[in-house]
């Protein structure tokens, strides 16, 4: 237990025994009475943390974040708090331009990408803003700054969570009491006018508007084999493809720091071995990647991760030529397209094995719903009416007026059965109707029997 003692001079002192065993005093001064029971109360605290091994309470941690730094020094110094880093590592700037640069694990490209979370950070609070005066009162701010700058729903998540992950580390390092981005979320709803699906014709203009082999490799690649453009296009060697197995491996740049991620397995797809084979007939000898210009690869393999560069620059040109207008996030596109073709034909976690991601990715960022899923949807509805014609009209009988009105509720060609059904189906259900023998009378309705030879 801890015991407070007073001097002649009206100073006071703290005594106690500290978590090595020893007697240590920490001198308050001139302070009141109860001054120094809250101190003493602390102190106990903190000593009984130290020697259980837990964290401490948030009600001192919340007094540890508003000492001075005499008295944060003094605690330190008898091993009851960490050392505090130099002024300079508590400011914004400081800790994210530290944290950002230790942080050897992540990809460069990962490392740009924070940068702008820190910018909009400094922006919002300022660059020389004391990390331990942003709490959960200013924390909203961030989140309203974002919505001010014009962001996307989607981006202004992203960098919450990024800002979320950089003060969590901020508490682990003991500069803060608590994370204030703890609580502030924002919802990340995807862009639907974003969403392109590349068609098999608009492919087969772009493949023509090819004015080289390469293109029609990158082309190929990015939209019959799924691969990441530029980073696994360009990286993909004649060495990877199996041609006897018909498969192919791919390095993935992006996720090769993931244990068991740095390459995966596709099939050789019919329409892509098609145009490998085509790009191997008119590879120089001793050629070592499939995407021959080595420029392309200088260019985009920079030291901030990879790039599109001038691969965008001169794929707008060839989809003028093809006489096709750009969509939105150009390579993207056409490897979400590869994938939405192919979880219509397998299980989605073969498709996300073959392309690198998560059904989980593949069903939020990925896949789409496309005009083909709507005539296949019109076309089953018109196969099952076809298939189960009702009678459309009874013959006067008994119980003609119920018959009549079941049957109206039933009549397929003169009531809708869905809002998106085309004047086609009414017409082909009135001429199979036509051809139909209608029976009825007491019995109420029946099933429409065929006439011999329709």
């Amino acid at each position: 237990m801890a015991s407070i003692s007073r001097e002649s001079n009206g100073r006071r002192t703290v005594q106690f025994m500290a978590p090595d065993g020893k007697r240590r005093s920490i001198r308050l001064g001139k302070v009141t009475q109860r001054i120094a029971e809250t101190v003493k109360l602390r102190i106990e605290l903190l000593t009984a943390a130290k020697l259980a091994g837990h964290a401490i309470d948030d009600e001192t941690a919340r007094w540890l974040a508003g000492l001075d730094t005499t008295m944060t020094d003094k605690l330190a110094a008898v091993g009851l708090v960490p050392k505090r880093e130099p002024a300079s590592i508590t400011t914004i700037v400081g800790f994210l331009a530290e944290y950002v640069s230790r942080r050897t694990d992540v990809k460069p490209a990962t490392r740009e990408v924070w940068r702008q979370t820190e910018r909009n950070l400094m922006e919002c609070y300022g660059a020389q803003r004391d990390l331990r005066t942003i709490d959960e009162t200013v924390a909203e701010d961030f989140k309203i700054f974002l919505h001010k700058e014009g962001l996307a729903p989607t981006t202004i998540a992203k960098r919450l969570q990024f800002a979320k992950q950089f003060f969590r580390a901020a508490v682990k390092r003991k500069l803060i009491p608590a994370n204030p981005f703890a609580e502030v979320t924002a919802k990340a709803t995807m862009n639907p006018e974003r969403e392109w699906f590349v068609t098999r014709e608009d492919t087969a203009k772009l493949l023509s508007a090819c004015r080289n082999i390469d293109w029609r490799v990158i082309v190929a690649l990015s939209r019959f084999g799924g691969l990441r453009c530029p980073s696994e296009v360009l990286t993909l060697k004649w060495a990877d493809v199996d041609w006897n197995n018909g498969r192919f491996r791919i390095h993935s740049p992006k996720t090769e720091h993931h244990p068991g991620k740095d390459t995966r397995m596709a099939p050789l797809f019919p329409e892509l071995r098609a145009i490998l084979e085509e790009a191997r007939e008119a590879a120089a000898e001793g050629a070592v990647h499939v995407v021959s210009n080595d420029a392309y690869r200088a260019a985009a393999d920079t030291p901030g991760g990879w790039r599109n560069c001038n691969l965008r620059t001169q794929f707008l040109r060839i989809l003028k030529r093809a006489g096709l207008e750009p969509w939105p996030r150009l390579f993207h596109a056409m490897r979400a397209s590869r994938e939405t073709e192919l979880v219509r034909e397998h299980p989605i976690h073969v498709v996300t094995a073959w392309l690198g991601n998560t059904p989980q990715i593949a069903m939020k960022h990925y896949l789409m719903v496309t005009e083909t899923d709507f005539s296949k949807a019109i076309g089953k509805l018109v196969d099952m009416a076809l298939q189960n014609p009702v009678q459309c009209s009874a013959k006067p009988g008994a119980n003609s007026g119920a018959a009549a009105s079941r049957d109206d509720s039933h009549d397929l060609a003169r009531n809708d059965i869905s809002p998106c059904t085309p004047r086609a189906y009414a017409d082909r259900c009135e001429d199979f109707q036509s051809r139909a023998k209608i029976k009825g009378g007491g019995q109420g309705i029946r099933t429409l029997n065929r006439l011999p030879g329709t």
